[in-house]
């Protein structure tokens, strides 16, 4: 692998029901998601897409995790992206953020956030 061969994803935004409160099951609200890919191949010599990773196919894993499956915390939100990622696509290593901008805190927030390293060393 090598460590300066990055793909990012940034401020992919999804209206997702993950929550622990029953409102935020049942009214939602907007979770943004970056995630950077150390990929295991790369298109050195070629030009070619199968010589590096699809990023809109990594969207549409990253919406089907976000959009179909509710979850109590952000933190299994962003296993299971990573874990996807990792498995379908020639990664070796992934860091996924997932950021839940209007959590339900009694006070004036910017954002919450919570961030994975998978794979390979960091």
């Amino acid at each position: 692998m090598r460590e300066d061969n990055i793909i990012h994803l940034r401020g992919l935004e999804f209206y997702a029901y993950h929550g622990v409160l029953p409102a935020e099951n049942g009214l939602g609200q907007k979770f943004i998601v970056d995630i950077d890919m150390y990929p295991a191949i790369w298109p050195i010599d070629s030009d070619s897409i199968d010589r590096t990773i699809n990023y809109a196919e990594v969207y549409a894993v990253i919406k089907d995790c976000m959009e179909n499956k509710k979850y109590k915390l952000i933190e299994t939100v962003a296993e299971a992206i990573a874990d996807r990622v990792l498995k379908e696509f020639p990664c070796e290593r992934v860091r996924v953020e997932v950021h839940k901008p209007n959590a339900p805190i009694p006070g004036i927030i910017r954002d919450v956030s919570v961030e994975i390293w998978r794979g390979g060393r960091k």
